[in-house]
């Protein structure tokens, strides 16, 4: 294969196979058609991903989930495990890629899960995480009005159940998903977006000067009110939020290697 993703939607968002082309494409780019190693996908659902990269790269594939009863697009055997209260079941320095796709939005601690995956990826391995990006346009205008970002919403109390959400219950912002990784030890940090959204595009026309604008001048008043707020490792980061691929993209998608 090419890495090009051809087969229908077969997981819970009709965004997926955009979403995995993108994820390809980054592979391909951090990897350099290197086919050796081992791979795990963690939040594998219905085993597209992983059986997409096993076509294209060839890596010894792994995958987990907190259940297997979904996977119908991969023979790869998925392992069981609760993401939120177990850690990953493998050994650390194990593998050479970790892919984890819009699966920390549904995780009640998004930054443990990072320190899992740097701990099991070998030196100098890749991680590629994805989640939605709460800082396009059309989610900060949702936000302003209801106090919720796209693609989340109220939650229920008791029981749990498919809701509006779709499970998702924690939003990650580029900021904190980048200060996150730092944070654990990750180093090369790129950042990209699977596509652009249409509604935003609208909007960017009235709101991108103001917000460019507004942005320079939170730098500013940051600085005056604490010079601990904004330093030299953290700036660039704060910048890259009103960056024209976070005011439109629709799915934010980080990767980032482990230091050697």
């Amino acid at each position: 294969m090419s890495g090009k993703v051809s087969s229908p939607c077969t997981g819970f968002s009709p965004s997926a196979p955009q979403i995995y082309q993108s994820v390809m494409d980054v592979i391909d780019s951090v990897l350099e058609n290197q086919s050796i190693g081992r791979y795990l996908d963690i939040g594998s659902g219905d085993g597209l991903l992983l059986q997409l990269v096993g076509d294209r790269f060839g890596l010894e594939r792994f995958g987990c989930d907190h259940t297997n009863r979904f996977a119908k697009w991969s023979n790869v055997p998925i392992d069981i495990v609760d993401l939120d209260r177990e850690p990953l079941p493998y050994p650390a320095d194990h593998f050479s890629l970790v892919t984890c796709v819009e699966t920390i939005e549904h995780l009640e601690n998004f930054r443990e899960m990072i320190r899992e995956i740097y701990r099991v990826l070998r030196p100098g391995g890749w991680a590629i995480v994805t989640t939605p990006n709460v800082l396009n346009l059309r989610s900060r205008l949702r936000y302003l009005t209801s106090g919720f970002h796209n693609m989340f919403g109220p939650l229920a109390i008791s029981g749990q159940r498919m809701h509006d959400t779709h499970g998702h219950i924690s939003p990650v912002g580029w900021f904190y998903l980048a200060h996150a990784m730092l944070k654990t030890g990750f180093e090369n940090l790129q950042v990209r977006v699977d596509r652009f959204q249409r509604r935003s595009i609208i909007a960017l026309v009235f709101l991108y000067l103001p917000i460019r604008l507004l942005g320079r001048f939170f730098l500013y008043l940051e600085r005056r009110r604490n010079i601990q707020s904004i330093t030299p490792e953290n700036e660039p980061l704060v910048r890259q939020i009103n960056t024209l691929d976070l005011l439109l993209g629709r799915t934010l998608i980080v990767a980032a290697q482990k230091a050697h």
